[in-house]
């Protein structure tokens, strides 16, 4: 969980100091800006905020009216975040599986943080850690996998696209959508957007186990922090974008309670059923920590111990019992 909250926030900033940087590229500037022409950003906007130009213009005059402009930008938004649904929603559901199969380990990784917390030494702690590493890895729990932040990445090129799309464009930079300037902030969309983020995280919880809670309430708060800062920054276009977003991840979170998590559950508990947690931590594995100052680490030594014995007495038995082998 720690790894995941570093990375988005790793990637928010990315993004935050993009829009900064191209919002501080413009200042001083009055009426619309010149696009530039040589070096990052002049290739960034040649095939990036050229495209999304062209695009927008053709479904403004296809829809037509005041507002064709801003109608062009939900649609485009609308078909990206569709788009990317279908990746979206595989990433939940392998998550959704590896919270079911952690509920399996929970008895045993309790042990082991209270053991954490009792540890003294380096020596301790790495011996605990290594145990937690065995109940994970035996147990087939991948601490790291899935798809990560490669749907947020996907999305990068769309964020800088339609900035630069409205900002180096005087048609679209001076059209309207409720009355707000699509070139400049908007707080009422802002608000509405990252209210459908707030809603999608308390959704979210509603599935979560209570011991997860806590871990989580932290991850999901940044979701909308992002989309609140970052569109109060920027423009009411990508505000406009993150509140399609918005829209789109409640009808995703929908999905995965109501059809994805029932269906995961059943093929775990069914998984379960055929190959069982394995036990690999008890409460005899630490019972002689406060009577030696290094028993954790003998004690993980020895249960290893009595893992290569019995591998080795039952290697011979089957040797004694196939002689011709």
């Amino acid at each position: 969980m720690k790894k995941t909250t570093k990375r988005v926030l790793l990637l928010s900033s990315l993004l935050g100091i993009l829009l900064l940087t191209a919002a501080c590229s413009k200042s001083g500037i009055s009426g619309t800006p010149k696009p530039p022409t040589s070096g990052p950003y002049g290739w960034v906007y040649r095939y990036l905020g050229i495209p999304f130009q062209n695009l927008m213009l053709y479904a403004s005059n296809t829809i037509g009216g005041k507002n064709g402009y801003a109608w062009g930008i939900i649609i485009i938004s609308f078909l990206v975040r569709l788009i990317l649904l279908p990746l979206s929603l595989i990433q939940q559901k392998k998550s959704i599986i590896q919270q079911e199969k952690m509920k399996g380990i929970q008895p045993q990784l309790k042990l082991i943080q209270e053991q954490q917390k009792k540890a003294k030494t380096q020596e301790e702690q790495a011996a605990v850690s290594q145990l937690m590493m065995q109940v994970y890895s035996k147990n087939n729990i991948k601490l790291t996998g899935g798809l990560g932040c490669l749907p947020l990445l996907l999305q990068f090129p769309v964020f800088i696209g339609i900035y630069q799309a409205v900002q180096y464009s005087p048609e679209i930079s001076k059209a309207n959508f409720w009355g707000a300037p699509l070139s400049k902030p908007s707080l009422i969309i802002t608000i509405i957007a990252t209210a459908f983020y707030l809603l999608q995280s308390w959704i979210s919880l509603k599935n979560v186990p209570a011991e997860q809670r806590q871990q989580m309430k932290t991850m999901l708060i940044l979701s909308p922090a992002m989309t609140f800062f970052i569109s109060l920054a920027s423009s009411t276009a990508l505000a406009l974008y993150f509140l399609i977003g918005g829209i789109i991840v409640v009808l995703q979170q929908l999905i995965s309670d109501y059809i994805i998590t029932p269906r995961v559950r059943k093929q775990v508990d069914q998984e379960l059923k055929e190959t069982p947690i394995v036990e690999v931590v008890t409460k005899d594995t630490f019972q002689s920590l406060n009577s030696r100052p290094d028993s954790t680490e003998q004690q993980v030594q020895n249960q290893h111990l009595q893992q290569q014995h019995q591998k080795n007495r039952q290697r011979n038995a089957g040797r004694q019992q196939h002689p011709h082998k």
